[in-house]
């Protein structure tokens, strides 16, 4: 049996490097990293600006909690791009299987609770 311990985000967080250009593309390393296993996926943490690539997972709900800063998760459903505004102590649940990005012009500090697998896509889904 594991025993449960506390995470310090802000302590998280200070490891982590600020990407300042996050693209559909982006292959850095550093700006994200894994806190812990969480059911059939994982908790994780980002600190970016920039916009992310389409993403989806198929098996179960994604939680997005803003910790610092603002962003737009944009949400794919029945074709239709829904913007919801996001700033600090904001969360949403993203309903399983529904493609979804970031849009996120300045700095942003982001945790997810973030069931695999995950599908990406760089381009819009049809």
């Amino acid at each position: 049996m594991n025993e449960a311990a506390a995470i310090s985000l802000n302590e998280e967080f200070e490891k982590l490097t600020f990407l300042p250009d996050r693209r559909p593309d982006t292959n850095a390393a550093g700006w994200f990293a894994e806190l812990a296993a969480y059911r059939d996926g994982a908790i994780f943490i980002v600190h970016y600006a920039g916009n992310g690539e389409w993403e989806r997972h198929p098996n179960a709900d994604e939680i997005v909690l803003i910790i610092e800063g603002e962003t737009t998760l944009v949400l794919l459903m029945n074709g239709r791009e829904i913007r919801n505004p996001l700033r600090q102590g904001q969360l949403i649940v993203v309903p399983q299987n529904t493609w979804h990005r970031f849009e996120s012009p300045t700095a942003v500090k982001v945790l997810t609770v973030t069931p695999q697998p995950t599908d990406h896509s760089a381009d819009r889904p049809q």
